[in-house]
């Protein structure tokens, strides 16, 4: 059984079951984890290593951290662990020509959709954000271009119908790795031929905004349905109200007979829920964070203080004047 040196480059949870596949494999000598610097995170912004390096660091990886891996001292570091191959996994950096040149064999990317739809950056809350109902994973050779390079294998599966982006992204994270390494021996075999994209039907997906998660109610509610599950765990939906900013972590869109205006709550009670006017149809709304408060159950809030009948929800056009 041939051996080879891998390097791997991930930063988020997504990455670590395909690390993890990897150091589990025997056919790999892992010579290094190249990782995102530690950041500030939580309260107290307390400088916080990322799940790949948390994960390298358990198995007595080699970790290796680069605030831009394309500059001098990361090409030439990469050189120096001479990998036969490299494997990303939402690595969140570009990688120039200079680094690609470095593996024998390539580099392989573990991309969280059915290229050649939604390259770019997260491409899971697009396809959901964008209403479809199959999702999947390919494992691709990275080229100089976003996400153009030559498909090994890819594997789709389903959405829910109420599953979230944070959901959806740990079922592909383990599918990713699942199929990484089925297609990882039989690429460096010279067992798969790899299949060039049709680039006529590549969709470019830019990164996500915190403004993006903004309710506008006159949009349909199945749109914003969508929204709510794409944008979360992150940037997470919102809208105003009186007392602060409510945040929405779970809808779904219903029929409503009720003639109100967009926005406006027209159902809300620990029985029925907390159902609010659309454009079209109304949002159910499932979870939210009142402001000041924690997030809960719809109900299970209006149990408490709730939100009346009648109040509209986002901003006003005096609000935006």
């Amino acid at each position: 059984m041939n051996r080879y040196r891998l390097v791997f480059m991930g930063t988020p949870d997504y990455a670590v079951p395909s690390l993890k596949a990897l150091a589990d494999d025997g056919r790999y000598d892992i010579v290094g984890v190249v990782t995102q610097p530690d950041r500030p995170a939580g309260r107290g912004k307390k400088l916080t290593a990322c799940p790949v390096k948390q994960f390298a660091l358990e198995r007595g990886l080699p970790v290796f951290q680069f605030e831009r891996i394309r500059r001098p001292e990361g090409v030439a570091q990469l050189q120096a662990l001479a990998p036969d191959v490299v494997v990303t996994a939402a690595f969140g950096q570009i990688l120039t020509q200079a680094l690609l040149d470095i593996p024998r064999h390539g580099t392989i990317n573990v991309h969280a959709s059915l290229l050649p739809r939604h390259r770019g950056a997260a491409p899971i809350n697009w396809g959901i954000l964008m209403g479809e109902q199959e999702a999947g994973v390919t494992i691709m050779k990275t080229d100089i271009g976003m996400d153009t390079g030559d498909m090994l294998r890819s594997a789709a599966v389903s959405v829910g119908e109420l599953e979230t982006a944070g959901e959806l992204t740990e079922r592909l994270s383990v599918l990713g790795a699942q199929l990484l390494a089925e297609t990882l021996p039989d690429y460096l075999e010279g067992r798969i031929a790899p299949v060039p994209q049709d680039g006529d039907k590549a969709t470019y997906e830019p990164m996500l905004d915190k403004s993006m998660g903004e309710i506008d109610w006159n949009r349909p509610a199945s749109e914003i349905a969508c929204r709510v599950r794409g944008l979360n765990p992150w940037p997470c939906a919102y809208t105003d109200m009186e007392g602060g900013r409510l945040k929405l972590y779970l809808a779904k869109a219903v029929d409503c007979d009720e003639a109100a205006a967009p926005g406006t709550v027209v159902v809300s009670s620990a029985k029925q829920g907390l159902l609010v006017r659309c454009g079209e149809g109304a949002l159910q709304v499932l979870q939210l964070q009142a402001p000041g408060g924690k997030r809960m159950d719809a109900k299970a809030f209006l149990m408490g203080k709730g939100i009346g009948v009648g109040t509209i929800l986002g901003r006003t056009s005096t609000d935006e004047a």
